[in-house]
């Protein structure tokens, strides 16, 4: 497989990992509205992801027919998608991330700034979905409340990885926006009553091996429901 080694493999990664993930979630959203909701956050991303591929090779190899370790997709992405509250929770911690990421490529002459420019307009509208439905379980009732707490703690030893510095993006001031993300986020969770969580995103140890193609168990099971169709029928088209 011919794979172009660009910045847009690690970020059309974790746009196709996301949104299979969000897909999950069809036939299973806790209301009607939350099913479309989710659908087209998902479709989103899946856009974002095929753009993205397609600057590194073909999207449908690069998808269906590499092997876990090829994937330079963020751990955050990948993981199962929990209850709701742990699905709000993942959205948060990325989209955030995203929304500052994207808005810094767009001023950029990089060949990502396109699209960069278009995403960011969806990507705000993801960062907005997932902080009101966390101010909702945060300052809801007590279950919410401390299921929202559980969630957002689970997952904050995956958020050190997002401002690790990707190749080829090498005047993205990583720095800088980890302090805004860092400032957004803990504005979301005082503005619903919540705690920021405690524990390493940076520092000796630290879940961040996922743009070196280390997964974490649940990844293999995704990777293999996402896979299967393509792989059992090679060569079909409709």
């Amino acid at each position: 497989m011919n794979i172009t080694a660009t910045p847009a493999l690690p970020l059309g990664d974790d746009a196709l990992i996301l949104s299979h993930r969000l897909g999950e979630w069809a036939g299973h959203a806790p209301v009607l509205e939350e099913e479309v909701a989710l659908a087209n956050i998902a479709l989103d991303l899946l856009g974002q992801a095929r753009v993205l591929l397609s600057l590194t090779g073909d999207e449908d190899e690069l998808a269906y027919l590499r092997e876990e370790r090829q994937f330079r997709n963020l751990q955050l992405v990948e993981q199962p998608n929990g209850d709701f509250a742990h699905t709000i929770a993942r959205q948060l911690y990325f989209s955030t991330y995203q929304e500052l990421l994207f808005d810094h490529l767009a001023a950029t002459e990089s060949e990502l700034a396109p699209l960069a420019g278009k995403a960011v307009k969806e990507v705000a509208y993801h960062r907005d979905h997932a902080h009101q439905w966390t101010l909702r379980l945060g300052d809801g009732t007590d279950e919410s409340h401390a299921r929202m707490q559980r969630a957002l703690d689970s997952l904050w030893q995956f958020t050190g990885e997002l401002f690790e510095p990707v190749d080829g993006l090498e005047t993205v001031p990583w720095s800088a926006l980890d302090d805004s993300w860092t400032t957004r986020i803990t504005a979301t969770l005082e503005q619903a009553t919540l705690t920021v969580p405690e524990g390493p995103r940076h520092g000796a140890w630290r879940a961040g091996a996922g743009r070196q193609g280390l997964h974490t168990e649940s990844f293999g099971r995704l990777l293999a429901e996402m896979q299967h169709l393509h792989r059992s029928h090679p060569g079909a088209t409709w």
